[in-house]
């Protein structure tokens, strides 16, 4: 059976068929170990257990058990104020809370027809492409890490700590800043802002050089990511997979450009895209949309309106 597809199951039931399921295997020279991966602590993010069928280091199998992460964000924004909801939905996703609120503010405005200001516009794009900038990172240092390239988490967090610096200078906070209000930003970006942004700008590019230097010859990064694990654009669209997994199989859609909001149709940027769709292409796409997101930073900085920040209706 498909262990957790079924919905007339308890978790215990769905745990107990996974765990009898077999995985045929004719070789009698080697030995299958079943290992449980997870679940981490109820309190940290992207809370999973994974049953997971091992020959030496090839996974033959692997089941999912769902369930742990349930939070009630859904109920508890039914009982709060519309301005009330957007720290919750930031909480979502601690790596994206600036495309969680803008997806909030831009429902609720869309539903009460209200036209935010070009210049909030624009700000909202410097903040959304500076979080993707800081996303990747994190996904880049921590997967390094995990092969064991040290190195790459300490020059990953160095640049993802410049870009908190930016959020907490226009915002206040690092994290879950609450910046983007129905209606636009809460504030304007304060004196001093865009020349330490423009000094940014100016430099990740160099670093993400580096990156690129400091893995793509590194054999163990190669083996590892080459040939691994790649999937075919039918198959991710059939479960409904967008974003760089998508991109990477080779399909370019990216929402910012098939249906352009916060007026990303005033920017000029190419959508990075694969061939093969495994992971390489994978670590390929995001490490390009660096880049990428750099240009409409800097195109939004030498573009950016003047007028109010926030709607006045």
């Amino acid at each position: 059976m498909d262990g957790v597809s079924s919905q007339n199951l308890s978790y215990r039931e769905q745990e107990e068929s996974i765990t009898l399921t077999s995985v045929p295997h004719s070789d009698t020279s080697s030995e299958l170990l079943t290992l449980n991966v997870g679940p981490h602590h109820p309190a940290t993010h992207g809370v999973l257990r994974l049953i997971v069928t091992l020959e030496g280091e090839i996974v033959r199998d692997i089941k999912p058990v769902i369930g742990y992460v349930h939070t009630g964000i859904e109920k508890t924004a039914e009982q709060k104020a519309y301005w009330k909801v957007i720290p919750v939905v930031e909480r979502m996703d601690y790596l994206s809370y600036y495309f969680n609120a803008m997806a909030f503010c831009g429902s609720v405005e869309n539903l009460a027809q209200i036209e935010v200001p070009k210049r909030a516009q624009y700000l909202r794009v410097i903040h959304m492409e500076l979080n993707r900038i800081m996303s990747h990172l994190v996904w880049l240092g921590t997967s390094a890490l995990d092969l064991g390239a040290i190195s790459m988490f300490w020059y990953c967090f160095r640049e993802r700590d410049a870009i908190l610096d930016l959020f907490e200078m226009s915002s206040g906070q690092r994290m879950h800043t609450r910046y983007f209000q129905v209606g636009g930003v809460i504030e304007d970006i304060p004196r001093g802002f865009e020349e330490k942004l423009r000094q940014f700008i100016a430099t990740m590019p160099q670093r993400a050089d580096q990156y690129a230097d400091l893995l793509e010859k590194n054999e163990i990064v190669l083996q590892r990511l080459r040939g691994t694990c790649p999937l075919a654009e039918e198959r991710l669209l059939d479960i409904g997979v967008t974003g760089p997994l998508l991109r990477a199989a080779g399909n370019p859609w990216d929402l910012r450009k098939a249906a352009p909001y916060s007026s990303y149709e005033d920017f000029d940027f190419k959508i990075p895209v694969g061939t093969v769709g495994d992971n390489y292409d994978r670590y390929r796409v995001r490490h390009a949309e660096i880049y990428e997101s750099v240009k409409i930073i800097e195109q939004a900085l030498d573009g950016l309106p003047e007028g109010p920040c926030i709607t006045d209706s």
